[in-house]
């Protein structure tokens, strides 16, 4: 059986949207095709469910860190990277039910905000149970960090987390550039299968940029005070030299935040990575060191954008519409825009576009419906519905 349903305007994002779209949907919610409503009219197609605002498929979340859901409320905002760093270390540990309840509660929330997929950070294996239960799709990032370690032990016990998370989709990612030495990811490149993907938190704060640039500022200091010694040889360059070059060139990979990354920068990137994704957290950004990523970003044509909430740990949400409407307001991006880095490109990222991403048939994405105050400033204003 094949219902319909039709919305003032209709995203399918890989096409241009449609003036009171109509979207034939298979009862499992697999889309059947996608019609004008001149065709749906040519059709005499009857039952149409109607609702007013606008539709669009499910957001992917590509950044989240769910098994910090337990410390929301918990940091005060913009205390710098650092100073939220030195918070996660202090607060991290709690009861596992705590902390699992926690999760529970973040999943439903992203679920209640229409998000479909999620790329989520894990440092252990405590989010699994959340996971298998959820509605939402998971890739598990297994984070690695190490500079004064040998890597060996590192990345077996990464190899095992990852094999434990088994049935999901996990695979191996470094922390950071200021948290992975050279022989760790070299290590991480090695066990990185062609059908992995790769994340990498990127160019966060000033400091990050300072430590390789000159070898200074807080992150010195830091370091120290946490006894790890960092070795490798200044680079007299920015903070994304030191990892970029390092990284498989076979597999997609996500560089996150980049809130202090610059245009020399993305064009060292591009040149470097054939399969670069960028992925922004502007809401995380404003909690943590109140700054947004610049407009030479935003605006660059020839990068992959995608969109994350980070954590609750950083957010005071998990919701992809809730950063849409940031971009929106600090930087003027427009809602079509923003919503292709919040659906099609970071299914791309995870590999799962030929469900999720887009309305087009036989995909299975997900549809979200967004009842706007304003037609005209469509995102700002809007409740979020989910219709399948």
């Amino acid at each position: 059986m094949v219902s319909y349903v039709s919305a003032n305007l209709v995203y399918p994002v890989a096409t241009p949207p449609i003036k009171n779209g109509v979207i034939a949907l298979k009862n499992d919610g697999t889309i059947e095709r996608v019609l004008t409503a001149e065709e749906a009219k040519a059709q005499a197609i009857e039952h149409i469910q109607h609702y007013d605002g606008i539709l669009v498929p499910g957001f992917v979340n590509t950044h989240c860190h769910l098994e910090l859901s337990h410390l929301v409320g918990q940091i005060p905002q913009h205390t710098g990277l650092i100073g939220f760093i030195k918070k996660i270390l202090a607060l991290r540990q709690q009861p596992e039910a705590e902390i699992i309840s926690a999760m529970q509660k973040a999943d439903a929330q992203m679920y209640a905000n229409g998000i479909v997929a999620v790329g989520d950070i894990s440092n252990e294996l405590v989010s699994k149970q959340v996971k298998q239960n959820s509605q939402i799709y998971y890739h598990t990032f297994v984070e690695l960090f190490g500079f004064n370690k040998p890597a060996a032990p590192i990345i077996a016990k990464g190899l095992q987390l990852k094999k434990d998370f088994y049935p999901l989709k996990a695979s191996l990612a470094p922390h950071a550039p200021y948290s992975v030495a050279s022989s760790l990811l070299t290590a991480i490149s090695i066990h990185t299968q062609s059908d992995d993907i790769l994340t990498i938190h990127n160019q966060e704060t000033v400091a990050e940029n300072e430590f390789f640039e000159k070898g200074t500022g807080a992150f010195v200091d830091f370091l120290g005070a946490v006894n790890l010694l960092f070795d490798e040889p200044i680079l007299n360059q920015t903070a994304i030299h030191h990892a970029l070059p390092k990284l498989p060139k076979k597999v997609n990979t996500l560089l996150v935040h980049n809130t202090f990354t610059s245009a020399a920068d993305i064009a060292f990137a591009t040149k470097t990575h054939p399969k670069l994704f960028w992925c922004l957290c502007p809401n995380a950004n404003l909690y943590i060191e109140n700054n947004l990523p610049a407009n030479h970003l935003l605006q660059h044509e020839n990068i992959n954008l995608t969109l994350g909430t980070d954590s609750l740990a950083s957010n005071h949400q998990l919701c992809i519409l809730s950063e849409i409407q940031t971009l929106q307001a600090e930087r003027n991006v427009s809602f079509e825009q923003a919503l292709t880095w919040a659906t099609l490109n970071g299914a791309k990222f995870l590999g799962i576009d030929a469900q999720f991403g887009s309305f087009e048939a036989g995909k299975k994405p997900g549809i979200i419906w967004l009842k706007t105050e304003d037609q005209g400033n469509k995102g700002l204003k809007t409740s979020i519905k989910r219709l399948f």
